[in-house]
Order: C-alpha cells, then sequence, then structure tokens
C-alpha cells in the first residue's frame, strides 16, 4: 500500500513537501478525500490522505487545532495543504500540532488541482484495492454463515472483535445493551467503565446525546470519546440501520490498538449482517406477539366461550382463571407528525413496546399480579387478585395508574398519554366489560378533551349511561324541561348560573367550598343560588328534583362537547 513517504517521491507531482509529522511517514494511504467542510469528521475513516485549500480554518486557530487533532485520532494518513490560496506559509500551531500527534502536515504546491493530485495518488493506490476486496469479501462470507447458521449477537460480536482487535458493544436503538464481547488483552476491561447489564443503557446520556440525528445517513462509523473514572477511550459508533431506520448500534472501543482500514471495512460489514439478524429478531418477535395478540383480542372482546380453551390459553399466557380482574388502557399519542406512514407505525410500535416494559418495571407496585400487552397505540394492562381477596378500591386503582402515568410522561419524551381504567369484574370471563369500560373512559376523555390524565369509568358512569341510551333530540328536549330557563337567562344577561349549579353540586352543596372555588364572594354565590331557585320554581331540597337537575347539567356537557 502507497506510503506518505511513497507519495514524496512520485515524479507527477514533484514539489509536494513534509513540514511537520515525520513520525507519521509510514502512515498507508488507501484513499485521498478533500476537506472544505468542517462536519466532514464524522465522515472521515482512517488512511485517508485530505487535501485542503484551507479555506474552512483559514481565520480560526481554534479550528486549525481541532483539524489536526481530529485527523490524528481517525488515523489519516496525513493533511495535504495547497499552498498560495489562503496560506504563503503553514501556521507554527498546527505544525506543532502535527508534530505532537505524528501526522504528516505537507505543502502541495500552487500548480497541482486538488483533482488531479486525487487522480494521481488513486493510480497508485487501485493496485492494493485487490487484496483488502479479496478480505473483505472473505470476511462477509464468514459473517454471513454465522447468520444463516443462527449465531446471532454473540458469535457476530465475537467474531468482529477477533477481526479488529479490540472490544465490541451491541446496543439497540435505545442505546440498550443487547451483547458485549471483551478481550484477554484489554488492559481496562469494560466493566471498569460501561454498565454492562442487559437491555440497560450502557453509556450515559451526555455521551450518546453526541451521537447526530443523522448517523443511518452516514453509512459509516463515526469517532467519539468517552470520558469514565479518569480514562479516555476513543471509540467509533457504526449504526445497525437498513434505509432511515435504526435497529441499533456497534461501538468498538480502541483500547487495545488503533484502527485500520480494513477494520473499517469489517465494521460495515458486521453493521450490515447484524441489520439482518435484527429483522429476523423482529420478525420472530412480531409472530410472538401477533399469537398473544390474538389471544387478549378473543378473551377482550369476550368471543371464547369454552371454560376448557380459556383455561389452557390462560395458562398458556399468564392468567388465572379463578382470579377477578381489572383492565387498564393507555392511550398513546405522539406529538410528532409523520409523513410516511410505515415510519408512523414502526415509531408507534416502537413506543409502544417501551412503554409496556416499563409498565412491567412497576409490576411490583399493582395491587395483584400484572400483565400487560401492546397493540397499535394503545397498551391493555390486566391486573389479577385472587377471588377471596376484597375488591381493588377506585382510589388506589387511581393513584397505581397515576404512578404509571407519571413514569410513562417522564421516560418518553414528545408523546401524550391518557389512562383508563375500568371496574372490577370477579370473573375472567367478564373481563372484557372491565377493557370496554376503559375504552369508552378513553372516549370520552377524548371527546371531552379532558385535561386529567389519568380517569376511572364511574368518573363519567353517567355520561356513557345518557351517551349510549338517549338520542340527541330526547337529550335536548330534556335539557330544555329542565334547565332551559336557567340557560335562557344565562345567554340573556351574561351570567354564568349553569357553571354556578355544577359547583354547588361538585362541592356537596356547600355554598362556601363552592364560591371559593369560583373564586367569587359568597354572597355573589347566594345571589345565583337564590336566581336559579326562582327560575326553577323550587327550593332546591326536594331529592327527585335535584336528580333531573343534575342530570340535565350532564346532558348539558355532552350536547356541548359532542
Amino acid at each position: 500500500m502507497l506510503t506518505v513517504r511513497e507519495l514524496l517521491k512520485i515524479k507527477a507531482i514533484d514539489g509536494i513537501k513534509i513540514v511537520a509529522g515525520e513520525k507519521g511517514l509510514d502512515n498507508e494511504i488507501s484513499i485521498v478525500n478533500i476537506i472544505e467542510n468542517p462536519d466532514v469528521f464524522d465522515w472521515l475513516t482512517s488512511n485517508e490522505l485530505l487535501l485542503s485549500t484551507g479555506y474552512i480554518f483559514k481565520d480560526s486557530e481554534e479550528l486549525q487545532n481541532r483539524v489536526i487533532r481530529e485527523l490524528a485520532e481517525i488515523n489519516c494518513a496525513g493533511l495535504c495543504i495547497k499552498m498560495k490560496r489562503y496560506f504563503d506559509r503553514l501556521p507554527k500551531n498546527m505544525i506543532d500540532l502535527a508534530n505532537k500527534y505524528g501526522l504528516p502536515l505537507l505543502e502541495l504546491p500552487f500548480e497541482y488541482t486538488l483533482s488531479r493530485v486525487i487522480a494521481i495518488i488513486n493510480e497508485k493506490t487501485n493496485a492494493d484495492y485487490d487484496a483488502l476486496n479479496r478480505r473483505s469479501l472473505d470476511l462477509h462470507n464468514d459473517l454471513f454463515r454465522i447468520a444463516l447458521e443462527g449465531g446471532g449477537l454473540e458469535q457476530i460480536s465475537a467474531e468482529l472483535s477477533d477481526t479488529i482487535r479490540n472490544p465490541v458493544v451491541i446496543l439497540d436503538r435505545d442505546w440498550n445493551l443487547l451483547h458485549y464481547t471483551d478481550r484477554k488483552d484489554n488492559g481496562t476491561p469494560l466493566a471498569q467503565f460501561l454498565h454492562l447489564a442487559k437491555n440497560r443503557p450502557a453509556f450515559p446520556l451526555a455521551f450518546t446525546d453526541t451521537i447526530p440525528k443523522y448517523i443511518s445517513d452516514i453509512k459509516k462509523s463515526i469517532k467519539r470519546m468517552y470520558c469514565a473514572n479518569g480514562l479516555e477511550i476513543k471509540c467509533h459508533i457504526m449504526p445497525i440501520a437498513v434505509t432511515d431506520y435504526v435497529y441499533g448500534y456497534i461501538v468498538v472501543l480502541q483500547t487495545v490498538r488503533g484502527l485500520e482500514e480494513f477494520d473499517y471495512v469489517a465494521l460495515e460489514h458486521a453493521a450490515t449482517i447484524l441489520a439482518l439478524d435484527r429483522i429476523k429478531a423482529r420478525e420472530i418477535t412480531a409472530v410472538k406477539l401477533r399469537i398473544r395478540q390474538d389471544f387478549f383480542d378473543d378473551l377482550l372482546t369476550g368471543k371464547i366461550t369454552s371454560a376448557e380453551t380459556l383455561q389452557s390459553l390462560s395458562d398458556l399466557h399468564g392468567l388465572k382463571v379463578d382470579y377477578s380482574y381489572y383492565c387498564i388502557v393507555v392511550h398513546i399519542e405522539p406529538d410528532a407528525t409523520y409523513e410516511d406512514m410505515v415510519h408512523r407505525r414502526y415509531e408507534l410500535e416502537h413506543t409502544a413496546k417501551k412503554c409496556a416494559d416499563l409498565i412491567y418495571g412497576m409490576s411490583g407496585k399493582a395491587a395483584g399480579e400484572l400483565t400487560c400487552y401492546y397493540k397499535n397505540n394503545q397498551i391493555i394492562v390486566l391486573i389479577g387478585r385472587n377471588e377471596n381477596k376484597p375488591p381493588v378500591p377506585i382510589s388506589e386503582a387511581k393513584s397505581f395508574a397515576q404512578e404509571l402515568y407519571g413514569l410513562l410522561a417522564g421516560k418518553i419524551n414528545n408523546t401524550t398519554f391518557r389512562i383508563g381504567i375500568g371496574r372490577e369484574y370477579p370473573s375472567i370471563y367478564s373481563l372484557h366489560k372491565s377493557f370496554s369500560d376503559a375504552h369508552e373512559t378513553i372516549r370520552l376523555m377524548l371527546r371531552f378533551k379532558d385535561t386529567k390524565a389519568v380517569s376511572h369509568f364511574d368518573d363519567y358512569g353517567v355520561y356513557h349511561l345518557l351517551d349510549t341510551n338517549m338520542k340527541i333530540p330526547d337529550m335536548e328536549s330534556f335539557f330544555l324541561q329542565t334547565l332551559g330557563a336557567v340557560r335562557d337567562y344565562d345567554q340573556e344577561h351574561g351570567v354564568s348560573l349553569i357553571d354556578t349549579l355544577e359547583y354547588y353540586f361538585a362541592h356537596q352543596q356547600n355554598v362556601s367550598a363552592a364560591a371559593k372555588a369560583m373564586f367569587i364572594h359568597r354572597n355573589t354565590f347566594i345571589y345565583r343560588i337564590d336566581k336559579i331557585k326562582e327560575l326553577l320554581h323550587t327550593d332546591l331540597k326536594n331529592a327527585e328534583e335535584l336528580l333531573q337537575i343534575q342530570l340535565a347539567l350532564k346532558i348539558f356537557r355532552l350536547l356541548n362537547k359532542g
């Protein structure tokens, strides 16, 4: 392979000379690239010779120093700057740093074009690519064979680690650990500075947040420095991606040796094979999920009528037929919009899976045995208790659901959650009723644009009764007969007697508490109540009349929120 030392002897570019970094004269050149954009650092690989006019860093000493450091850390072959465009002589700070890092810093005479230099060097290096391509093909075949034989993450990780002679960490798209391979010759074992619990974040957010969102577009690894416990470790991050969908990441920790050209090729091959492995694993998971979803769909729609079938399927999916159950439905609504419906479905499915995992993590706080599954944009949570135990109080069920909401809202960004709770039923045969309750609660929460994140079916029981059993003309007629006079007075005089009535009943007819809640004077509230009594020709003491008035208020809200 062509070295920097040999480059200086090429007659076709006579006059090129080295001004700093002579320690790197034997650096091998695999490819030539142009650097005229500071964002290019994430796109570079080792053994690249970079050509530049110096335009991007001509006015910034800080950027000049960064260029030298970044190229040295990536193990680039060297930096060649065309003179007389922006530099008559190279800055001393660049020369000093190039000497410090052993990065060859070259001067290219003004008469040569960068494109001509690239063509000359590529002509000299093309012969070396045959051998590289043969090694690349052999590695690809080895990795592909592992995938075909079902070797999975463990063997692919081990093969990659052996090839590049450095530790390898494989993460999912949320940076949770899937697998890792350390090495015996690693002087700084991974356990010293990484959290190596499976399905948990291996790196802190401060590190993963530095990874650009467009990493799947780069199609090659990028370099980042990871600092922990006084150590500074060079990492190379490669996305495991197909088109725009990222399945995870490979992180190579450069703790044994620096990466060479073929190591980057190996990383790209491993990422491709791991993407296939992740797609296969995802499809298997999807089939299992569909089987599970089919059972729960039948159970929660009351389609399973055979006691024997219910017993066997419940045992298979972790339910107890002799338990009482209640259902919680978590409705997920992403704040982001997606032009691609397939992308939206994948993202929603990913969010739902994360939510289900988080909910399972809280199962110890549930008032019974927790089972959950996700489908589309909903998480269905079933909580079962031994039939001999007393029913779960509504306040306790709402408290647990509120904890779930706090957890999900805190962990899942850019997503709105609403949680509906169904009533508890004494038998699994009636579980579909609790699911229907929870689902209806979500529907009414959305219809009323309720600001509360958590509601129980009983919070909307009367609205459900009215909405499902009365036609709109009948509801309008009932309201006008009961509270029509009050509504007309509000419209004519611009007051809010209807609201006053709602606060009156909401505070158990306690005038002082209701006035305080409305932020009005107690005497004002009493005046309004007296006016209502006058309009309705009632003293608001007859139980039958009070019931009709409260029903009319519920109808008023239904008609105005429909």
